[in-house]
């Protein structure tokens, strides 16, 4: 027999030979292992960036959403598609007067809307916070002051920009006391918030405009809200909290009107559902690697024919079936190795690239995944041409044209 390494050698020859279809070849594999760890590496990304934004909250802060989370009820919505909440400001006071251990309540109402200034416009996400809620996020102002609960409470039309919108909309000039259009109405700018973290898909807080809550309910024609934030005096705290939310909210709503949600519950519910997601995206791409695959096995089904003199040849001097079987499917592996490495390396980069507009993470588990994937690839799709060329009688395949 051959030695293994012989066969190696004239396995990256016989590609060699063929620049171009090999590359052609490995661009199934290349595409397919680069869009699983990049769709993956998105969602990991999202998925951090989440639980971070939810963490920051602190674990001692409990959420009340409407519908049934987390038991497939999803949230009710109505035929204009748009979010039908029953909570109100009313179930914020209740719950306010419900006493130790209950500490902060707040509550919100977010939307989107066009912000503008002297021509320059951006279409971003509004939040609806009471004051208290702005403290609950542990969001302050790098310029300018935050609105209170004064301005909440005469629905006076402020505004609190993120840092990214404050400079698509007035470059290097203070925003501070210039006036801005939300939608139809003008607000006057009274702060600029603190660069928060890096964006990700959800709320970017930098491209983000906070104005008073019954502002915002007068801006968006409602008199609900979307979710009630509840501070429990401390971590130990929280089931007595939830209890007691429960209990009142219960008073007024049916049970599948409310949830009310830690921060770590809420994390794990998202979690679950990011991660079954993620896997998802890593599926669909990893289905590329298949048709990659199928493109190596007619690619080295038709390198045998072309090269069955020379298997004949090889044959007819001493070669063993097995050395050309090896050879071949040498050959397939190397093509999907090589197209792994480089679709790992474009995987890896174009994750890093994106960074700069989204978090993203990748994971080694997804390398490995998508590496170890190319690999079998290359030896089940090559399996086929590599006993195929193993099979040829010397004889005919000396006589082959």
């Amino acid at each position: 027999m051959i030695p293994i390494t012989e066969i190696l050698k004239l396995s990256v020859q016989s590609l060699m030979r063929n620049k171009s279809r090999s590359f052609l070849t490995m661009l199934g594999i290349i595409i397919g292992v680069s869009a699983v760890i990049l769709l993956v590496s998105i969602g990991q990304g999202l998925q951090t960036y989440i639980t971070k934004q939810f963490e920051s909250l602190g674990a001692n802060v409990v959420m009340v959403m409407p519908g049934k989370f987390g038991d497939g009820g999803g949230l009710q919505t109505s035929a204009h598609g748009m979010m039908v909440s029953k909570l109100s400001l009313n179930d914020v006071d209740k719950i306010s007067r419900l006493g130790s251990p209950v500490g902060l309540v707040a509550a919100s109402l977010e939307s989107t809307a066009n912000v503008s200034y002297a021509g320059k416009s951006k279409y971003v996400n509004i939040g609806g916070f009471s004051a208290s809620y702005l403290k609950m996020m542990n969001l302050s102002a790098a310029t300018g002051v935050m609105y209170t609960d004064a301005d909440d409470r005469a629905s006076k039309n402020v505004v609190d920009l993120g840092q990214s919108l404050a400079t698509k909309l007035f470059g290097s000039m203070n925003p501070v006391g210039k006036s801005v259009t939300i939608g139809a109405q003008k607000f006057r700018v009274i702060g600029v918030l603190n660069k928060f973290g890096a964006s990700g898909f959800g709320v970017d807080i930098n491209e983000f405009a906070a104005i008073p809550l019954t502002t915002a309910q007068k801006l968006l024609g409602t008199k609900s809200i979307q979710s009630i934030g509840v501070q429990a005096k401390d971590k130990n705290s929280v089931p007595t909290v939830i209890s007691m939310v429960k209990k009142e909210l219960g008073k007024r709503l049916e049970e599948d009107e409310f949830s009310v949600i830690d921060s770590a519950n809420l994390i794990q519910t998202i979690n679950q559902v990011l991660g079954a997601l993620t896997l998802a995206l890593g599926g669909i791409a990893a289905i590329s690697l298949l048709v990659g695959g199928v493109g190596i096995m007619n690619i080295m089904l038709v390198s045998v024919t072309e090269r069955t003199r020379e298997i004949g040849l090889r044959k007819a001097v001493g070669a063993k079936p097995s050395d050309i079987l090896y050879q071949f499917l040498i050959e397939a592996v190397v093509l999907s190795l090589g197209g792994g490495v480089i679709g790992v390396i474009l995987g890896s980069l174009g994750a890093l690239a994106m960074s700069s507009f989204i978090e993203t993470t990748v994971t080694w588990w997804s390398i490995l995944l998508s590496f170890g994937v190319s690999a079998a690839v290359g030896i089940v799709f090559g399996v086929a041409p590599a006993a195929r060329a193993s099979k040829l009688n010397p004889i005919e395949a000396l006589k082959y044209e």
